[in-house]
């Protein structure tokens, strides 16, 4: 045993001087200073030959806002001011959120030609891609709510569609009526009916508040609370009329008031025309 370590020994000390021999050759610099060079060279070039994804996503993002900002600059900006700070007639911008700006554009209430008026939904101006960009440029100012994405929106799988009535008539129907068919509001304002509108836009009103609408935060009501009550406003959507018109769907009022409407003006007529004949 103690030979065979004595010519393990002998072997490393015979390496070592090797080793050494070579290490003081004079082109033993030069040679490692290569070596060194094309190491880094070579990793440098594979590490500029597979980008990370998140600086594509930075990229891609920084691109989005500055079709944005020049959208914005053109169509956004005679109101709400060239950096969004907001106008006379216009409020500011700032902190309201992608949501916020998703909701007003693609719901066509923005931009608006006469402010003097409340927004209503109409066909919108700009498209899906052209909406993205102006609120990835408006989110890019200030914290605000995100964009509602479809992955979000699985109402029809966690809604609950009676509690989502118990919670409409509690926090909605004063104003939007109890079928969710709109009223109207004071100083000649309404809200909109709820019929025939997006899922997301709907979540998104929750969380921004337009208009004259409260926001209604994850603390007042639950995501999943907000989910049950767009699954009954789709409820409620595809109910059938099974009574023929549906006249608001605000129940006994408008009925009564139609059948006497029509039955005193006919009565009216009648008694013209009695008395027309009589002469």
């Amino acid at each position: 045993m103690e030979i065979g370590k004595k010519l393990k020994k002998i072997k490393f000390s015979s390496g070592v001087k090797k080793l050494s021999r070579y290490r003081r050759h004079r082109f033993a610099g030069p040679a490692l200073l290569v070596v060194a060079l094309i190491s880094l060279g070579a990793t440098f070039q594979v590490a500029s030959a597979l980008p990370s994804t998140t600086k594509m996503e930075t990229t891609a993002q920084s691109t989005l806002i500055e079709e944005g900002k020049r959208i914005f600059a053109q169509g956004c900006s005679s109101c709400h001011g060239l950096n969004a700070e907001g106008g006379g007639i216009a409020p500011s911008l700032i902190g309201v959120g992608a949501a916020s700006v998703d909701f007003q554009v693609g719901t066509g209430r923005m931009p608006m030609a006469d402010m003097s008026q409340q927004a209503m939904r109409k066909t919108p101006i700009y498209n899906a891609e052209q909406t993205a960009a102006l609120a990835a440029y408006v989110a890019s100012l200030a914290p605000g709510p995100d964009v509602i994405n479809e992955a979000q929106l699985t109402y029809e799988r966690d809604g609950n569609t009676a509690q989502g009535g118990e919670l409409f008539r509690t926090n909605c129907a004063m104003c939007h009526n109890f079928a969710g068919q709109g009223g109207a509001l004071t100083q000649g304002k309404y809200a909109p009916t709820l019929m025939g509108v997006d899922a997301r836009h709907i979540y998104e009103a929750m969380i921004t508040g337009p208009q004259s609408m409260p926001v209604f935060s994850d603390k007042t009501i639950t995501p999943e609370e907000k989910l049950s009550i767009i699954k009954w406003i789709k409820a409620a959507e595809n109910e059938p009329n099974l009574g023929g018109a549906s006249l608001g769907r605000v129940g006994p009022v408008t009925e009564g008031l139609l059948v006497w409407s029509l039955g005193l003006g006919l009565l009216i007529g009648i008694a013209v025309w009695l008395t027309a004949k009589a002469r």
